[in-house]
């Protein structure tokens, strides 16, 4: 796989503009008007729509590649050292007495 990105994976420099934009303006939005930062009856959260979904969707115009690329490609460590073995099976412990059925007077 090539690092360069072909021509048809870059989005259209038109919309990804309109798309960071409308980021930007949301999350300058919610950081300055305390009003952003609530709920409304007809839409909901403001901030999911002032800066969540715009951001998903300036996210989606890069086809969801992760921002970071080694991300994916670390390897998962191993442990060093034998490998755990299971334990004895613990001995059972004597029956408790059933209490729900006995009155306060008599001893047990």
């Amino acid at each position: 796989m090539s690092s360069s990105p072909r021509s048809s994976d870059r989005p259209d420099p038109r919309v990804l503009r309109c798309v960071r934009q409308a980021a930007l303006a949301g999350v300058a939005l919610v950081l300055v008007w305390p009003a952003a930062r609530g709920h409304s009856e007809w839409v909901g959260w403001l901030p999911l729509w002032l800066v969540g979904m715009p951001l998903v969707a300036w996210w989606s115009l890069h086809r969801f590649r992760l921002p970071l690329p080694g991300l994916l490609t670390r390897t998962a460590r191993r442990r060093r050292g034998p490998q755990a073995r299971r334990r004895g099976r613990p001995l059972p412990r004597p029956a408790r007495p059933d209490l729900r059925h006995v009155s306060r007077s008599q001893t047990v």
